[in-house]
């Protein structure tokens, strides 16, 4: 008989056994999936700026999320948090960084930091496209880089 398959909330719990799994397994190949959480803000006084969350996995360094406060938008603060996040990558030994967003948010942003487009998922969400973009620190392009 098959396993019944429930929805479920979308917990610490379940993420745990789902996490140990990959976890156990990554291990298994040589390759321990160790992730390394990173939380960067931007303040002014007692103003908050902007902020980042990334991710350390593999040596890659994922750029979960990034915001800037509308006051603070074109005075640098995104690009300053980029930086910082990038320095902290290089620290931290990582071998790249990357990131998604979507063709109505800032690209061409993340393009002037030398990020490559490595893939795009059009109609995500309906007329617009999720982007995907990746940058190696080792100044090597992104694609073509596999080994």
């Amino acid at each position: 008989m098959p396993p019944e398959i429930r929805a479920v909330p979308a917990d610490a719990p379940v993420r745990d056994r789902i996490l140990q799994v990959i976890f156990s397994e990554a291990e298994a190949t040589g390759l321990p999936f160790t992730p390394e959480e990173i939380a960067l803000e931007a303040w002014e006084g007692d103003r908050w700026q902007g902020g980042l969350t990334a991710r350390i996995t593999q040596r890659w360094l994922f750029l979960h999320l990034l915001g800037v406060a509308p006051e603070a938008r074109g005075s640098g603060v995104g690009t300053r948090l980029m930086q910082a996040i990038e320095e902290e990558a290089r620290r931290r030994d990582c071998l790249g960084l990357w990131l998604d967003t979507y063709s109505f948010q800032a690209p061409g942003f993340y393009a002037r930091l030398g990020f490559e487009e490595v893939g795009r998922i059009p109609d995500y969400p309906p007329g617009q496209a999720r982007i995907f973009l990746a940058k190696r620190l080792d100044g090597r392009p992104v694609n073509g880089s596999a080994p």
